[in-house]
């Protein structure tokens, strides 16, 4: 008989055990080994049998257990410790609290993500976005970062994966009880839930209740809608993440965005935390921030465009795609429908709401809405997530900033990071702590810092083969029974599966691929050659083995194509001892996956990739790179601890012809490169060169890839400059800078460079121009503008490249007709090829970039005749 209700009734536990509810409730656990080992004291085998969740585990064991370990004092001294360990780790000060206060650091900082990664007992996450930003908030809290994390909470999470008999993907979508999550409901004094609502068109109204993670020292605030007092279509939509139609996903990132800031707001008031300066939109899903703070400020007496101002100046936008289509985008009379009269934020114009997110510019689309043009748009700070996706970044939104050259548009970029603690595996960990102790170990992985990584350097070559081995049969045995698992699943018998006992060999070079299934990964570019890749398998000397996992979102039936075609390939009898497809790739799997490799192996479309962490997670762990020059490959490689595989970047104009010759580039570097050196034994019977490489990778690209490094560089690089805006930016001075960009948009027709003139005695390395320039200013006065040249060597189409920027000095005017006279030098020192321009942007002491604006003046090529030097 089925319950037609379902709910979590909790255990009482004995007042000696009362602190292990705070160590389950504190997702801490799941990036500390002491905790875990706590927990795994309690009872070893409902232990394994939760997938190591604190929550579900104490809901499982029986009274009498409770009240053994009540009475065992060598437990309850372990259970004190762990807990007055927890206690020091959330009150003490760390990193940030030691820094120097002239650095003006904000009070707290807001971090919304529509996904997030924190472990496999939450499954509010999709891929690569979502475990980032997991790990954001786990190194936030080691490093005492201030931080807010804010989400949705989705009842049915990402959907799980399965194949059916002919290899083609399944989706299921488990219902999730958060009473049975580690989470607690934010309650109002009197203890009833509180409430978030949003305005809907038509008289409703969206409500949510907040539900908290606490990520060690970070509270996660995740809104949930089904509550009572939603109709059925308001409790769905937070039913799936990146689920249902165009306006499904309209109200869902509304939710995140205006709700996210209302949960925030009552956060603070309920728990006295401090109150965001800065708040940090990770992607575009949650735009919708600014425009509620704008209206928050309205309500305080600022305009539309001084609170503009007053928002963007604390604002943080991080964009992760690579490509247009890769972001967010809706209807424009879709989102008017949702805003002004009759439905959500009635106070502010629709039509300027319209206008953050609009395509008006070259190339866009004017009645599309775009969810990152928006978060452009609203942020003052903004960045990529490597340095070269940061490049493709300010090339893919130049027009936003017309009259810019794409490397002067205003993104930056913070290299992505990975969580050290979560992803290296425990043996890994304590090899590190035999070899310069468990603390500095600890220091090491969340921390950072090269002095302590090179201690890596002394650990015997016996020492880190043995890891390495131990490691690869450990993945032996998980893929062994993930594949019967997965087998069963797909309709085989007891009968069928005798030949699983036989899959994969911990002697043999394992190659990792996983991640999620867009076209642009290429999951199958590995099948390019089938026989050749047949004959890397099958060496009899040399022999390969691969492990692929990923999944493909289900609308995207190209995607499950090609998991059905390597699916196929894996299911020959010739070759499945050596290669396995595993379906449900997660973070469970992953941290298995990630350390049992010899070799992480990435082959996007380059520049398609933003960053791509999964390699970094493998560095942690011994596992060596084998990938195409991008995203955080393309900033970090060297030859000492991995390959490059070569791309066919500007040859192939055709999509096939480049991945044939890409794939043979690939089979090649594994023919002659990689498997030859992985077998390679040295006088003492081991890889020596080899294991080389995998010290080189530890010490050198160990300190890089922390999560930790990645924060400190965010609060450096972004939240610190944006707090100390943030409080610039008050009342009267949002004010003045609206105005002041209002009079300078108004005014900037008549700006113009009239006349530029340059002497020198010779034009040779060492000597000096003097610029002579004579520019219109109209309404404006030099107080409003730079004037400014730009030089460098130019290319046979005469543009500067590597530019570099002098300003000039006004020295007289207004002449009769209204004309400035500025002038400078120009130092010559570069040989070759060599031009200069001159150029007028506003200037503001409250701009944060000279691109900021938006408007740039130049000359027109006849100004510059007779100047005897090249203009541009």
């Amino acid at each position: 008989m089925k319950a037609i209700r379902r709910f979590t009734v909790r255990p009482v536990l004995p007042a000696p055990l009362a602190p292990l509810q705070e160590l389950a409730r504190n997702l801490r656990w799941s990036w500390q080994p002491g905790t875990r080992d706590l927990f795994a004291a309690v009872d070893p085998e409902r232990w394994a049998a939760s997938d190591g969740d604190p929550v579900r585990l104490l809901g499982s064991v029986p009274p009498a257990r409770f009240a053994e370990l009540a009475a065992d004092e060598d437990f309850l001294a372990r259970l004190r410790e762990t807990a007055d360990e927890l206690h020091g780790y959330l009150h003490d000060d760390r990193w940030y609290q030691t820094q120097d206060p002239g650095h003006e650091l904000p009070s707290a900082i807001a971090y919304f993500s529509p996904e997030f990664g924190i472990t496999a007992a939450l499954p509010q996450y999709s891929g690569g976005l979502g475990i980032l930003a997991g790990d954001h908030l786990k190194a936030a809290s080691d490093l005492g970062v201030p931080l807010i994390g804010v989400g949705l909470l989705y009842r049915h999470g990402y959907f799980r994966q399965s194949l059916s008999r002919d290899g083609w993907q399944q989706e299921t979508y488990p219902v999730i009880d958060p009473n049975e999550l580690p989470l607690s409901l934010l309650r109002e004094p009197d203890a009833t839930p509180a409430h978030i609502a949003l305005a809907l068109p038509g008289g409703r109204r969206l409500l949510a209740r907040v539900w908290v993670a606490q990520v060690g020292r970070v509270p996660l605030l995740l809104l949930d809608s089904d509550v009572e007092g939603n109709g059925a279509h308001e409790r769905e939509v937070t039913d799936r993440l990146y689920g249902g139609g165009s306006e499904h996903r309209l109200l869902q990132e509304m939710l995140l965005g205006i709700g996210g800031v209302r949960a925030v707001r009552t956060y603070c008031r309920l728990t006295a935390h401090p109150a965001p300066e800065v708040f940090h939109t990770n992607e575009g899903h949650a735009g919708f921030l600014g425009v509620e703070r704008i209206a928050e400020l309205g309500g305080a007496g600022l305009d539309f465009d001084a609170a503009l101002e007053a928002v963007r100046a604390g604002t943080v936008f991080t964009t992760h795609t690579p490509v247009p289509a890769g972001i967010d985008r809706f209807d424009r009379e879709l989102v008017a429908r949702h805003f002004g009269a009759g439905a959500e934020l009635p106070a502010l114009d629709v039509e300027r709401i319209l206008g953050l997110g609009m395509e008006t510019y070259p190339g866009g689309d004017p009645n599309v809405f775009n969810m990152a043009v928006m978060g452009l748009r609203l942020a003052q700070r903004a960045n990529g997530v490597s340095t070269l996706h940061g490049a493709v970044s300010r090339e893919m939104f130049s027009g936003l900033w017309p009259g810019f050259d794409p490397e002067e548009v205003p993104i930056t970029s913070v290299t992505n990071g990975v969580h050290a603690p979560t992803w290296v595996a425990p043996e890994v960990y304590r090899l590190g702590a035999r070899q310069i102790g468990g603390r500095r170990t600890e220091d090491a992985l969340s921390i950072g810092g090269s002095e302590r990584w090179d201690a890596v350097g002394s650990i015997p070559d016996q020492d880190i083969w043995q890891l390495r081995r131990e490691l690869r049969g450990q993945l032996v045995d998980e893929v062994r029974g993930r594949l019967a698992a997965s087998w069963r699943q797909r309709g085989a018998g007891a009968a069928e599966l005798g030949w699983i006992d036989g899959v994969l060999d911990p002697d043999v070079l394992t190659i990792g691929f996983a991640r999620r299934v867009p076209s642009y990964k290429r999951l199958t570019l590995m099948l390019r050659d089938p026989d050749r890749l047949m004959r890397l398998l099958l060496d009899e000397e040399r022999p390969v083995q691969i492990v692929v996992a990923g999944k493909a979102h289900p609308a995207d039936d190209g995607g499950k194509r090609l998991v059905q075609e390597l699916v196929r390939f894996t299911d020959d009898p010739r070759v499945r001892h050596r290669i396995v497809f595993l379906p449900d790739y997660g973070m469970a799997m992953a941290r298995k996956l990630y350390p049992g490799c010899d070799i992480w192996l990435n082959n996007p479309l380059r520049p398609l990739e933003a960053c791509g962490t999964s390699g970094m997670k493998a560095a942690l762990n011994g596992c060596l790179n084998l990938s195409v020059l991008d995203g955080w490959w393309d900033e970090w490689f060297e030859p000492d601890f991995g390959w490059a595989i070569p791309t066919a970047d500007g040859t192939a104009t055709d999509e096939h012809r480049r991945d044939d010759l890409e794939a043979a580039a690939l089979y090649d570097l594994l023919e002659r490169r990689v498997a030859p050196r992985f077998y390679e034994q040295g006088p003492q019977g081991l890889p020596d060169r080899w294991i080389e490489m995998v010290r080189q990778t530890l010490t050198h690209l160990g300190p890089k890839v922390l999560a930790g490094r990645m924060v400190r560089e965010y609060v450096e690089k972004l939240y610190a400059p944006a707090a100390r805006a943030d409080r610039a930016l008050d009342a009267d001075a949002a004010r003045e800078l609206a105005e002041w960009k209002a009079r300078v948009r108004g005014a900037w027709p008549g700006v113009a460079v009239d006349h530029v003139e340059a002497t020198a005695a010779t034009a040779e390395l060492g000597a000096t121009l003097s610029l002579h320039v004579r520019v219109a200013l109209g309404e404006l006065v030099p107080d409003d503008v730079e004037v400014q040249a730009v030089a460098g060597r130019v290319d046979a189409e005469d543009r500067i490249g590597e530019a570099s920027t002098v300003p000039l000095k006004p020295v007289g005017g207004p002449d009769e007709q209204g004309r400035w006279s500025y002038e400078g030098p120009l130092s010559l020192d570069r040989t070759g090829p060599y031009g200069y321009t001159v150029r007028i942007l506003p200037a503001h002491r409250l701009l944060a970039s000279a691109a900021e604006a938006g408007l740039v003046t130049v000359p027109s090529e006849a100004v510059g005749e007779g100047a005897g030097v090249l203009l541009r």
